[in-house]
């Protein structure tokens, strides 16, 4: 191992923490679960830091990283609209999203030229939406009760930046797929 590879190590892992944090909150332990995210959203901004100031950067670590994000925002959106935690509506949006995007990414990358995807601003605020629904979700389930009213906001509004998103990501893609040539 090189020291280049250290951000797609600690990608891996986040990957990996993601088995835990499900089975914490599946066991309404969400205590642990809250720290064990904070770890992995730290980790995240560990990677990113490192790629970036050291020249780290790769292609493995351009799939890693997205996929660590999508591991555990989407186990963790199931999981909580699973234990009644997150509208079951919400969770359909994102997960639909996440794959019409990822099956997007693949067919692009494959039939029409290698992606070299870079995240919208609305990609960026929905992401980050999402993970602090998360948080907070799983910070009232457990250690601390937030007013219902902020959960319900932050609900309607990650659902708004999920759909924008997602229309988006569709548009943007088949318009650059067309521009290269495609004719699907």
């Amino acid at each position: 191992m090189q020291s280049k590879d250290i951000p797609n190590l600690i990608s891996v892992l986040r990957i990996l923490l993601t088995i835990p944090i499900v089975w914490l909150l599946f066991e309404h332990e969400f205590s642990y679960a809250l720290i064990l995210f904070a770890v992995a959203g730290i980790s995240d901004g560990i990677d990113g830091f490192l790629a970036k100031r050291f020249g780290w950067q790769s292609h493995l670590g351009g799939l890693l990283d997205p996929l660590a994000d999508k591991a555990l925002l989407m186990s963790s959106f199931l999981v909580l609209g699973g234990l009644g935690l997150i509208p079951v509506w919400l969770v359909i949006l994102v997960i639909f999203r996440d794959l019409t995007i990822m099956g997007g990414a693949l067919y692009y990358n494959f039939s029409v030229e290698e992606l070299d995807a870079n995240p919208s601003l609305i990609s960026k605020l929905n992401t980050l939406l999402q993970i602090v629904l998360v948080l907070l979700v799983v910070t009232n389930a457990g250690p601390f009760t937030l007013p219902s009213q902020l959960l319900t906001w932050l609900t309607w509004v990650t659902g708004f930046t999920t759909l924008v998103s997602g229309i988006a990501y569709v548009w943007v893609w088949t318009n650059k797929a067309r521009d290269k040539g495609w004719h699907g």
